[in-house]
């Protein structure tokens, strides 16, 4: 009997060690962080981008040849072709200048297309490339749309070049800062109201760092 005694005595304080050491455990390696030393600010999804240069920049300085490379993605779908067939999507020859949904007769576009209203000037077929989707909801058209604006200037570039389009917006000048420049030759107020200056005040008025010519000559007026 002492025995089991002993032996559930030993069991008892094993027990009660082991829920002390886990008590210990828990608050030294607790997961739990009430206080943190500091935080890291993320940036917010969404934020706004440089937008970079705007349209008429950008067909400024574009490539109708560099168009007619990204124009290959849209060829499964079109011809460009003067007189050309509509295929899945309508025949894109002289497009720009055109009513929306009315360019390519006989091809069946959506209402959605057809309903826009508008012509397709360099605004509205940027905006159609962009996301085609976006700028007429419910249209039949699948892509996607061009993410670069350097691709959709350099595309509406190949569809002026297939068949025309309106002249091409002017960019718009940036404007030079001048502040604070400094005056070049001839440059500056000029003269100024007053009276004459004396030779021999405007001398003794100059700087040690611009000093009078030996070879200068005070003429005595007799004044």
């Amino acid at each position: 009997m002492s025995n089991t005694n002993t032996i559930f005595g030993w069991v008892l304080a094993s027990g009660i060690v082991a829920l002390g050491l886990n008590s210990v455990s828990d608050k030294l390696f607790s997961s739990e962080v009430e206080e943190y030393g500091y935080v890291i600010e993320a940036a917010e999804e969404g934020g706004a981008a440089d937008s970079g240069p705007d349209l008429a920049t950008l067909l400024a300085s574009g490539s109708a040849a560099a168009g007619e490379g990204v124009f290959a993605k849209c060829s499964a779908c079109h011809s460009i072709a003067q007189g050309g067939a509509n295929g899945i999507g309508p025949n894109l020859y002289g497009v720009l200048g055109t009513g929306i949904g009315e360019h390519a007769p006989g091809f069946a576009y959506s209402s959605a297309l057809s309903g826009k209203g508008g012509t397709w000037d360099y605004e509205a077929m940027d905006a159609w490339l962009t996301s085609p989707r976006a700028f007429a909801n419910g249209t039949k058209m699948s892509f996607a749309g061009l993410s670069s604006a350097e691709d959709r200037a350099n595309v509406i570039l190949y569809l002026r070049e297939n068949g025309g389009g309106p002249a091409l917006p002017e960019p718009t000048a940036e404007e030079v800062d001048v502040e604070g420049e400094l005056d070049g030759a001839g440059e500056g107020p000029g003269q100024t109201e007053g009276a004459p200056v004396d030779p021999a005040e405007a001398a003794g008025a100059m700087g040690s760092e611009q000093p009078v010519s030996e070879d200068t000559t005070v003429v005595n007026t007799g004044d």
